[in-house]
Formats: structure tokens, sequence, C-alpha cells
């Protein structure tokens, strides 16, 4: 079975660009990692880069067997750094960032996040499962207060409840259970910045008119950049990455 991905990064409407992509061989799968970055004044830079760079050296060194596992300690690992990177800096109160990786080995697949970047699985064309944001909205659609497709537009969208960098006394990360890698299978990490202006089922109708993952990401960042155009409020940034499983 053949990986095939491609990545975007760009900074939307901002001064800088605060969300970090990333991609690691370890020595027995492929990662894939997104982090945006809050905290303002580059901060968020900071936080992101260093957790894309925690997971990406921690999966150049795996030697386990065992995926979730391996992913548990990625997510600590990062936590670890940029909580001593604040500490360095004098900066407790900033610095913090979201964080999703995916992880793929020759038989299975499995994922972890933190925050409101999400991981989209494709399976046939349409979206299997997705990750459910560490947000005040999130936990809205989950009490049955306002529907999913709220989301999008809603005035706490922009409120975590989970992210790197926020201390914790136990993980607030998500672990999702391995899925078997099957050909045909797309994966989508993307930023807030990216799928806020783009619906699920235009995501669906571009990967299905899509030659590969280049195309398929570029063609949804030419909508992203055009719902982006139309709003009153200045774009953020946005970030993707794509994962084809052939």
């Amino acid at each position: 079975m053949e990986l095939k991905y491609y990545s975007l990064s760009a900074d939307g409407g901002r001064d800088h660009n605060e969300d970090s992509v990333g991609v690691a061989d370890a020595p027995q799968f492929k990662c894939f990692i997104l982090a945006d970055g809050l905290g303002g004044h580059g901060r968020g830079e900071v936080a992101s880069s260093l957790a894309v760079e925690t997971v990406r050296s921690m999966a150049e060194k795996f030697s386990g067997n065992d995926l979730g596992e391996w992913l548990a300690d990625a997510f600590t690992a990062a936590q670890q750094n940029v909580i001593a990177e604040q500490e360095s800096e004098n900066f407790r109160s900033g610095m913090k960032t979201t964080l999703t990786v995916l992880a793929v080995s020759e038989k299975t697949v499995q994922w972890g996040h933190i925050g409101d970047s999400r991981l989209y699985h494709f399976r046939r064309g349409k979206v299997s499962r997705r990750t459910l944001d560490h947000s005040v909205p999130q936990m809205l659609v989950s009490a049955g207060q306002i529907k999913e497709k709220e989301i999008r537009h809603h005035p706490d969208r922009n409120r975590l409840l989970r992210v790197i960098g926020a201390e914790w006394e136990t993980p607030k990360y998500e672990i999702a259970k391995a899925v078997n890698a099957s050909r045909g299978d797309a994966y989508l990490l993307c930023s807030d910045g990216f799928w806020e202006l783009i619906e699920e089922k235009q995501m669906e109708k571009l990967l299905k008119a899509a030659d590969s993952p280049e195309q398929w990401l570029c063609s949804m960042r030419d909508v992203v950049l055009a719902n982006g155009a139309k709003q009153e409020a200045q774009m953020d940034n946005y970030s993707a990455i794509g994962v084809w499983l052939c």
C-alpha cells in the first residue's frame, strides 16, 4: 500500500503564522503533526513549533510496538516541553497550542488530539469520523443546546477547554482507537482557520474529484480563501495535511 500526502500552511490575514505542521519517518510508521498556537505576539508560534518538533523527535526515536502508547507519550512530552519553555521565558499566561497527530503503520492507523484542530477520516469518499473539539461550542453540542452546524459561527468558537501548555493534573488529550489501514481511505488534519471555512460536504466533493492529495488540498484552500474573503472578520492562519492510503 502506497502513502501519499501533501501539506500547506499560511498566515491568512494575520501578521504572522502561529500554525506549525510536520512529517516524520518513524522506524515502523509515518507520522503527521499539526498544531495551532495560541497566545499572540508570536508566542503561539513558539508553542506550536515546539510541540511539532517534540513529536517529530519522538517518532524518529520510536522503538516500541504500541502506537497508542507512543501517542500518549508524545503528547505528554509536548506538554512538558511547552511548560518548560513558558517557565524559561516567564510567560505562563500564554504560549499554548492545539496538537493533532496521525500515525500510519503498515496495518493500522491511530491518532490523538487536544484542542480544536481536527482530524477527519474519510472512507469510500465520505466522512467516517472526526475528532471532537475541546471547545465551548462542542460542549454545547454534546449537551444538546446547539446543533453541530452551529459550531462554525458560534461566538465562543475560539474558547478552548483543553490545550497543550495549560496545567493539568491528569492528561487532557484524547487518543482514538486504532483502525485498520485500508486502501482508499483519506485523512485530513486541519486547524480551525481551515475547517471553519469549508463544509464537510465540500471536502467530500473535492476529494472525489481530486487525483492527488495536493489537488485535494489546493482545491479546498480555494474554497477557504473565497469564503474567508466574504466574512467581515480578518482571516485566521490556516493549515492542513492531506493523507491518502493508495
